[in-house]
């Protein structure tokens, strides 16, 4: 589990094709080395992936991460190649502060930057939602766009808006995203649970 609060960024430095519908990711990051575990879990850019490998790039620690079929096809995995920023949270220990709100890195669906409005400090993100993910995004809720934690502000029909504070615009990627940026969207599970619970037939 994660919470949405990013703790580190990466960079994509190496993408190999183990096998049809499987890549082996090299991601480098700021990291110490002797702290990555293989087995571990991190978020990539809000995927739930699974360090196998570590080591090291000239002074910076790697990790490899393994993204097969499903990833590739329902998050922007696939589209990641060397010199991809990546936003980065290690999973949750007993006692870690829950800053944010609890995320899975189950990747629901891929978000689209429709517009953004930049203010003095902070910037406002209009982003389409799949149609089907919609429903599950509420004004007040929270969602994670790429692993970030983020409260939605509005919506109207499948476009929601976010606004991003300044230390979010400069320790994660989205300083530098624009208009037609995709983004992995994973919506609120409490949302998600509840949607399934109206939909069960009461006997």
């Amino acid at each position: 589990m994660f919470t949405g609060i990013i703790n580190g960024l990466g960079e994509v430095i190496d993408v190999e094709e183990k096998a049809e519908n499987l890549r082996r990711i090299r991601i480098g990051c700021g990291y110490d080395p002797g702290s990555i575990a293989i087995g571990a879990s991190m978020a990539c850019s809000g995927i739930c992936l699974t360090v196998v490998e570590r080591g090291l790039a000239g002074n910076r620690a790697t990790f490899d991460v393994d993204a097969a079929a499903e990833t590739l096809r329902l998050t922007t995995a696939g589209d990641w190649r060397c010199g991809t920023k990546i936003n980065l949270e290690r999973a949750l220990r007993f006692g870690d502060e829950l800053g944010g709100h609890m995320v899975s890195g189950h990747v629901d669906g891929i978000a689209e930057l429709a517009a953004r409005d930049d203010f003095l400090d902070t910037a406002s993100f209009s982003l389409q939602a799949p149609v089907a993910l919609s429903r599950y995004i509420a004004p007040k809720g929270s969602v994670a766009l790429d692993g970030v934690s983020l409260t939605v502000n509005k919506v109207e029909g499948e476009v929601f808006s976010v606004l991003v504070i300044p230390h979010t615009l400069q320790v994660t990627t989205f300083g530098a995203l624009e208009p037609g940026a995709r983004l992995n969207l994973e919506v609120d599970q409490m949302a998600r649970y509840a949607a399934r619970l109206l939909e069960t037939p009461r006997r």
